[in-house]
């Protein structure tokens, strides 16, 4: 159980370098990839018109947003207990599926 643990730790430590190594449109018009999430938030917002559209809980220290605007662009970042947010990826053409018949009902 801890293997899979270490390795999923690895897999996220990889994948958050490798996204931060190569920034997009948010990531790469902010000077830090971290910030407190209301300043994350506030950025969004004002840069890119972009409002929270999916939220989901990572573990009991961490969850994962997404803001999207209706011109497409989109920020994935996660956000700890302590307020931090670090942007992960960014891009354009956010489309939001429609719900599935009886899924969520």
């Amino acid at each position: 159980m801890k293997r899979n643990m270490i390795r999923g730790l690895i897999a996220a430590v990889i994948l958050t370098t490798s996204m931060i190594a190569h920034p997009h449109s948010a990531a790469s018009q902010m000077m830090r990839s971290c910030a407190g999430r209301s300043e994350v938030v506030n950025f969004l917002d004002k840069n890119f018109a972009e409002r929270l559209t999916a939220v989901g809980l990572i573990n009991q220290n961490a969850m994962l947003e997404v803001y999207a605007a209706q011109s497409g662009t989109w920020t994935l970042f996660i956000t700890d207990v302590h307020g931090v947010s670090c942007i992960l990826l960014s891009g354009d053409s956010w489309d939001t599926m429609p719900a599935l018949p009886g899924v969520g009902a």
